[in-house]
């Protein structure tokens, strides 16, 4: 028999395994039953947390600089570059896991620590920036990114306005002379699958400001100001994209970039792929395995396992999903692009026991994989 060759692209485990973890577990379980396979990891993400992991991953260097966290707080962020690319992650800046002793900060948390990020990737000549969003910690419309950009904003006495969302509404005056002319000189790619305009029953405040600690008043009053914020953009720079889908992308980071800084918009997942080289990597393999740590219904709206499933497609190779646990049904995995799926529930029935215990499941399912997967015909599992 020949020796199989499989590509391993798992996105992270959220709260267990980084995706380097989970392919290194799997690759391990595989080897045990084949230690002849030729197995290739390819981390992935779907431009939120992990992105600037899955780049170092495919061979890009990583720098670490400081910058202000979404309280104000200096914190070390790292982004990737390798000459020509530099990928920047907001959530390394102003995400959730940033916050200190994790107290959320609704109205006051800011991004400016993502354009402070941004001008020291510019420092290393780019030509390409990819923003990855998704994980924030801020609803501010990126007004702080572009603060942190070189932006003045002010109130109606020309004083600087308070950060994040509930400082908006005070803002007078949007001065853009100061921003670092080098953001427009590169190709600001924006990777998000989130695809929720800026304001309304479906944007920034009302479906994300909840997981960021904003009850009923405070969306109120972000969602105020955002409305204020994107009249205020609209008017500086010509153009009204709050409807644009992607807008409410990180509380709003993906306005600003899409409005001021002529940002376009891409599927994270598609941006990743193309930045690791999986369309080469894949091209001779047997069998891709991917996989996330909760295979559901947003697996199906662009995350990252669907979308190395629709690539390996392409180029006619099989894919198979491992997850901590799997609420997708027979037809919704197929449809998915998924041959099989191998979710450590199946092997663990308790849940906290798989997140503690995942890499010796994912080891586990490595096994079973290699058993069922890597021999002809190969035979299916789903539960």
């Amino acid at each position: 028999m020949n020796s199989p060759r499989i590509v391993l692209a798992p996105d992270k485990f959220k709260g267990s395994l980084t995706a380097g973890e989970v392919a290194e577990a799997v690759a391990a379980g595989i080897r045990r039953v084949r230690p002849d396979a030729d197995i290739r990891w390819v981390p992935v993400a779907d431009g939120g947390e992990g992105t600037v992991d899955a780049a170092a991953a495919a061979g890009f260097d990583c720098t670490t600089v400081e910058v202000g966290g979404p309280t104000g707080e200096p914190v070390r962020a790292a982004f990737a570059h390798n000459g020509t690319t530099a990928v920047v992650e907001a959530a390394a800046a102003c995400g959730l896991s940033r916050l200190p002793h994790g107290v959320l900060a609704p109205l006051t948390a800011t991004s400016r620590g993502v354009g402070e990020l941004l001008l020291a990737a510019l420092d290393t000549g780019c030509r390409t920036v990819v923003l990855g969003v998704g994980g924030s910690a801020c609803t501010d419309g990126g007004a702080g990114m572009l603060a942190g950009l070189g932006a003045s904003l002010l109130d109606a006495d020309a004083r600087p306005v308070g950060p994040g969302g509930g400082g908006l509404a005070d803002i007078a005056y949007l001065d853009l002379h100061q921003l670092d002319p080098r953001i427009h000189e590169v190709d600001l790619v924006l990777a998000s699958d989130v695809d929720n305009p800026l304001l309304g029953a479906h944007g920034a405040a009302a479906i994300f400001g909840p997981q960021k600690g904003a009850g009923a008043g405070e969306l109120a009053v972000l969602e105020a100001g955002l409305t204020h914020w994107s009249r205020l953009v609209a008017q500086r720079t010509g153009f009204d994209v709050a409807d644009r889908p992607g807008a409410g992308a990180a509380g709003g980071i993906g306005f600003a970039a899409l409005a001021v800084l002529g940002a376009r918009r891409s599927g994270g997942i598609d941006v990743l792929l193309d930045l690791v080289g999986f369309d080469r990597v894949v091209k001779d393999a047997d069998l891709v395995v991917t996989g996330e740590g909760s295979l559901d219904e947003q697996t199906l709206h662009g995350k990252a396992p669907a979308g190395v499933a629709a690539r390996a497609a392409k180029a006619g190779v099989r894919t198979i999903a491992v997850a901590g646990r799997q609420l997708l049904d027979e037809a919704q995995l197929r449809g998915a692009g998924f041959a099989a799926s191998y979710p450590l529930t199946a092997l663990e029935p308790d849940l906290q026991r798989c997140q503690d215990e995942a890499a010796e499941l994912l080891q586990r399912q490595g096994e079973l994989i290699a058993r069922e997967q890597l021999t002809e015909p190969a035979a299916g599992r789903t539960s």
